[in-house]
């Protein structure tokens, strides 16, 4: 039923990411689930790799709060777009802690297997959040910085 994958997914965004409970990992991820994440160099693989990487994000944001904003589900797949706030009070990919306040969106694609999550395609603005963090200049002061010639 579409309606039970849906409240299972959105475990995801509101248990593990909002509230910090990373023992729900066990409860909704397969034991191999797989993670697609184009900011990585490499597909995570498993609960532990997953739990890692939740942590990493929560250790440079920690007070982040997902807003899911729309949910669709066909199948065994069900689709979530969000927009993630947060301030920036740890390391986050080589950059020291800035303390700004950032937003983010993003959407995340769920494969739903045995009543668990399988895997998962996660894309965010990346540009957008480093921009924000003021490591990449925002678009309108890279084009007065361009040579024409």
């Amino acid at each position: 039923m579409a309606t039970d994958k849906i409240a299972l997914v959105r475990r995801d965004p509101e248990e593990v990411w909002t509230e910090g409970n990373l023992e729900t990992i066990d409860e909704i991820f397969a034991a191999d689930f797989v993670l697609h994440d184009p900011s990585s160099a490499d597909d995570s693989k498993g609960r532990d790799e997953y739990r890692a990487y939740v942590e990493a994000y929560r250790e440079a944001f920690p007070d982040v709060e997902y807003e899911v904003e729309h949910v669709l589900a066909e199948d065994d797949t069900v689709a979530l777009r969000y927009t993630a706030h947060g301030t920036h009070d740890g390391e986050f990919m080589g950059l020291e802690p800035t303390g700004d306040q950032v937003s983010v969106s993003g959407m995340e694609m769920y494969r739903i297997e045995d009543e668990q999550i399988a895997e998962m395609w996660t894309s965010y603005d990346a540009l957008g959040l480093f921009q924000e963090l003021g490591v990449v200049p925002p678009l309108e002061d890279l084009g007065e910085s361009a040579d024409p010639a």
